[in-house]
C-alpha cells in the first residue's frame, strides 16, 4: 500500500492536515493547492485508477465526498469548486492512487483552469458506443 505519498499518508509513514477519516476514505489538506481549502479525498483501498477500485471503495468515497465539499464549502466561505479526479498520465495523473481534488474557486481566475474543447457527437458513432458500452456493463464483474 505505501509505494505511494498517497499510501504512506495512510499508513502514517507522512503526517499530513486530516479532516476526515473512516475505515476506507481519508481526506487531508493538499500541501500544494491552487486554492484555499484544496483539499484531497482518497480511498484506503490501494488502487491506480478509479477503474481499479471496488466497488464497495468507491461507494464510500460517492457517499463522503458531497459531506466534505459542504464541509469545505462553509470552512472557505466559497460557494464554487470544482471536484478532480484523474485516471492516468495521459489525463495528467502525478500520484498513482485514486484521489479526488476539491478545488474552491474564490475567484474567476482562482483555482481549476480548464480548456473543454467540446464537438458535435455523430449519431452513427453515438449507435456504435451505446452498444459497446452497455455489452461491456453486462460482461463487468
Amino acid at each position: 500500500m505505501a509505494d505511494t505519498i498517497f499510501g504512506k499518508i495512510i499508513a502514517g509513514e507522512i503526517p499530513c492536515h486530516r479532516v476526515y477519516e473512516d475505515d476506507r476514505v481519508l481526506a487531508f489538506l493538499d500541501i500544494n493547492p491552487l486554492t484555499r481549502g484544496h483539499t484531497l479525498v482518497v480511498p484506503k483501498e490501494p488502487a491506480a485508477t478509479l477503474d481499479q477500485l471496488s466497488d464497495e471503495s468507491a461507494a464510500a468515497l460517492g457517499r463522503v465526498l458531497p459531506r466534505i465539499c459542504r464541509a469545505v464549502m462553509a470552512a472557505t466561505g466559497v460557494r464554487e469548486y470544482n471536484v478532480l479526479e484523474n485516471n492516468g498520465p495521459g489525463a495528467h495523473q502525478a500520484v498513482f492512487h485514486v484521489h479526488f481534488h476539491i478545488i474552491p474557486r474564490p475567484g474567476p481566475n482562482e483555482g481549476l483552469g480548464l480548456r473543454w474543447a467540446a464537438r458535435s457527437l455523430d449519431q452513427g458513432e453515438a449507435v456504435e458506443l451505446v452498444k459497446l458500452i452497455t455489452t461491456a456493463l453486462q460482461k463487468a464483474p
